[in-house]
């Protein structure tokens, strides 16, 4: 593969094992090629508050792990992993509850919370911010957010993700500027050379968890805008809804477009395991689903865009592998349901796909 395909590249994997996964998809991409001759690998996961992976806040330990493997199997052995929790919790504690302090004693790789790191000047399209030197120092800095919703951004992955990498000071100025502007100058600042998404189980409304969505799915790329944009396509949201993407790629800091040419997928939706049964928002989100064998990634992407829509009971829908080569009167969702009246085709469908479709 040519070095501009590949920058433009988006390797999307399915399943539930989160190291196996991150292997695959670090191998497709040849990720140990990014690291120059004895350079320094900085991994960046979500650890923005303590909580289990499993509650939709927080990257899963394989993934950590996974990475880990993949560049020592390629003779890369300057791997750290680096964080630093929200503004009024503890990096530490979040690190023992995600699983990722075992990852790292395990495989004797050292973790640095940047709460303690000493803070640089730099300059940024929106002027001086401030950063931590242990991120700007890295040669190639992996980027290993979740992709969720976000009470004030609507959703955040991997620029958002980067604001572990600033003091506490500068996130709570951040948020005196309104997010929009800092987030998008921070990526450009950053920049990292390697995304790997974490879309197991997202949560569907919330940064600090408690309503995941068992989407089964990771995907990697190599411009941390490029992966916003397709995230944000998979959450069914607008562009206008999550602008500071665009304002990223204006500010240098990646290209925001994207297309099914750019998609390679190392496997199918139906290589993982059923949705997980609805409870609570999700149950209330999808009364007239009719849903019969359904995988997770497609069922996820259904429940994103009810949410992003808020029409979970104008029609019947249907969506599962058990529906295949039925006449159904409503929407079909995926390419087993393209016997309904009207079909959302795709396998799985984006849940910017579906939201188009609901409204």
């Amino acid at each position: 593969m040519g070095h501009d395909h590949a920058l433009r590249t988006i390797w999307q994997i399915h399943g539930s094992d989160a190291h196996r996964m991150t292997v695959q998809l670090l191998e497709a991409c040849e990720a140990h090629r990014l690291v120059p001759p004895n350079g320094s690998v900085a991994l960046k996961p979500n650890l923005v508050l303590s909580s289990a992976p499993e509650e939709g806040a927080v990257t899963h330990p394989g993934v950590v792990s996974g990475c880990i493997e993949h560049f020592r199997n390629h003779g890369i052995h300057d791997v750290s992993v680096m964080e630093s929790s929200w503004v009024g919790d503890n990096t530490l504690r979040a690190l023992r509850r995600s699983g990722i302090e075992d990852v790292c004693k395990a495989y004797g790789v050292p973790f640095v919370d940047l709460k303690r790191d000493e803070a640089v000047a730099v300059r940024s399209s929106i002027g001086q911010l401030r950063v931590c030197r242990r991120a700007l120092e890295a040669d190639l800095l992996v980027d290993l957010p979740v992709l969720k919703g976000h009470c004030q951004t609507r959703m955040t992955c991997a620029l958002k993700n980067l604001k572990g990498c600033i003091p506490d000071a500068e996130k709570r100025r951040y948020h005196s500027l309104g997010l929009t502007k800092p987030i998008a100058a921070l990526g450009a600042v950053l920049k990292p050379g390697l995304v790997v998404v974490d879309s197991i189980c997202g949560d569907l409304c919330f940064e600090e968890g408690g309503t995941p969505v068992r989407t089964n799915t990771m995907y990697a790329c190599m411009d941390a805008v490029q992966a916003d944009a397709y995230g944000r396509a998979l959450m069914g949201l607008a562009p206008a809804e999550v602008p500071y993407i665009e304002l990223a790629e204006q500010y240098g800091a990646g290209h925001a477009s994207w297309s099914a040419e750019d998609l390679v997928f190392l496997n199918a939706p139906s290589d993982c395991a059923d949705y997980a049964a609805p409870t609570g928002t999700v149950e209330r989100l999808t009364r007239r689903v009719r849903q019969q064998n359904a995988c997770s990634a497609c069922f996820a992407a259904l429940v994103r865009a009810l949410y992003a829509t808020g029409r979970g009971k104008e029609q019947d829908i249907y969506i599962g592998q058990g529906w295949r080569g039925c006449e159904l009167d409503g929407l079909g969702v995926g390419a087993c349901c393209r016997g309904a009246s009207t079909n959302v085709p795709g396998c799985p469908p984006t849940a910017d796909a579906i939201a188009k479709a609901l409204t």
